[in-house]
């Protein structure tokens, strides 16, 4: 079966490192945290084996003897940002708070990593720094008195919502990027184009012509705290039913 078909089967976490003989000119850990400079700076497209040999000033087949290609690669890579994932104790501030700071501290990292956005969930992870992840979250959940499937699937809903932000600011960043315009400008300019519809779209219309000149930017980050605290707020009820 190919890694394409079994991507865990083939996972590097799956077996030990691979070891040279005699002394390493480069460490693995130096190899991917060039990946990881690279793929923020240039995103998936940028990076290759031989752009990365490059990068750190060695030859693209040296490169082989620590990770087997660009899979195995990504697959470290995702583990090392991984490790930036800080979740609160929920000891310490509540279940809600904890749940919460799981949220944006991945809404935090795709922010810095933007390709990360598409591979997580294809790419395995499974990694010591994402495992780590995994047990604080559960820890925060199982505090909150879900259990079993309903831990898997308030973590889905969490990073689903975290995911979905991130997609929605990065694309924001991108047209802002290329127009060289705050987003609350390029969306002022909609205005006569928006008000020509008055008549056939009342209720858009309206809510546009109240609305428009609010800063964009500062809604996209209230816009998560808002969508954010709702999901907190359906879970606390249904868990309070639950109980009863």
């Amino acid at each position: 079966m190919s890694r394409e078909t079994d991507p865990i089967a083939h996972s590097v976490w799956m077996r030990p490192p691979r070891s040279r003989r005699g002394r390493p000119q480069l460490s693995r850990e130096e190899i991917v945290s060039a990946a990881v400079g690279l793929l923020d700076a240039e995103g998936l497209d940028g990076l290759s084996m031989r752009r990365l040999a490059a990068t750190i000033g060695a030859g693209a087949t040296s490169l082989y003897f620590y990770v087997a290609g660009k899979d195995e690669l990504l697959e470290l890579a995702v583990d090392q940002i991984m490790g930036e994932v800080d979740i609160p104790d929920a000891a310490r501030v509540g279940w809600r708070e904890a749940a919460a700071g799981y949220a944006r501290e991945f809404r935090a990292l795709m922010l810095r990593h933007p390709w990360a956005v598409s591979i997580l969930g294809v790419t395995p992870a499974i990694g010591p720094n994402a495992m780590r992840v995994s047990d604080r979250a559960i820890a925060v959940l199982d505090t909150a008195g879900l259990t079993g499937q309903e831990i898997a699937w308030t973590s889905s809903l969490l990073m689903a919502h975290a995911i979905g932000a991130v997609m929605s600011e990065t694309a924001m960043h991108t047209i802002t990027a290329r127009a060289g315009k705050s987003v609350t400008e390029i969306v002022q300019q909609m205005d006569d184009y928006v008000e020509s519809y008055r008549e056939e779209l009342p209720s858009f219309t309206g809510w546009w012509r109240d609305n428009n000149a609010m800063n964009m930017e500062k809604s996209v980050e209230t816009g998560f705290e808002f969508g954010l605290a709702r999901i907190l707020d359906g879970l606390e009820a249904w868990l309070a039913r639950e109980r009863a």
